[in-house]
């Protein structure tokens, strides 16, 4: 498997008629981690759209080397299905990777239908899918929304060991996300 790895030149994005920010420039090799910061409306959700592929960039030019998994707020578990089932349709999909169920406190959840869970429950859950993923390459917006104070441990604890295990991390956060050596990316360095 290659190792992954993340880079962008003189990246710009636009949205109508406004350039959100524009000669970015990042590489980031395996174990790294970066926290993308700025306020509202300035476009780290569509940097991180663009970097998975899913958005077009205005100017410039991404490359990836790695699986790629998004965790934001679209969760994308059926809110009709019971949780185990809406999971194991990602899973059957996926492949077979250790969604670590027990350790996010989803075990006792699996029968409740989607819709009735809680933001945080929602939350860990997408997290358990991120997982499942084994994604080399980890696009995190907004990952401590709605989880409380054990949940957002976990979920800092997760992303040290994936870039531990040579993974990489792109965090849009307006929330501190406490992780050693995680490299910062302030938007507003590059609003147009």
């Amino acid at each position: 498997m290659q190792e992954a790895a993340v880079s962008a030149t003189d990246l710009a994005c636009r949205r109508g008629d406004r350039v959100l920010f524009a000669r970015l420039s990042l590489a980031l090799e395996a174990g790294a981690a970066l926290h993308v910061s700025g306020p509202n409306g300035i476009g780290k959700s569509s940097l991180l759209r663009i970097i998975a592929g899913l958005a077009p960039a205005f100017a410039g030019s991404v490359t990836v080397h790695g699986t790629v998994g998004l965790l934001d707020e679209r969760h994308a578990l059926d809110p009709a299905l019971p949780l185990g089932r809406a999971l194991a349709f990602w899973q059957r999909l996926d492949g077979a990777g250790d969604m670590q169920l027990d350790r996010l406190g989803l075990t006792d959840l699996l029968d409740v239908p989607v819709r009735y869970l809680s933001t945080g429950q929602k939350k860990r859950a997408a997290l358990a899918r991120l997982l499942g993923q084994r994604a080399q390459v980890w696009l995190l917006d907004e990952p401590l929304n709605g989880l409380d104070g054990p949940a957002v441990e976990l979920a800092q604890a997760l992303t040290r060991e994936h870039c531990a295990g040579d993974g990489i991390a792109l965090i849009a956060s307006h929330q501190p996300f406490h992780l050693a050596g995680m490299y910062t990316l302030r938007l507003a360095d590059h609003a147009a």
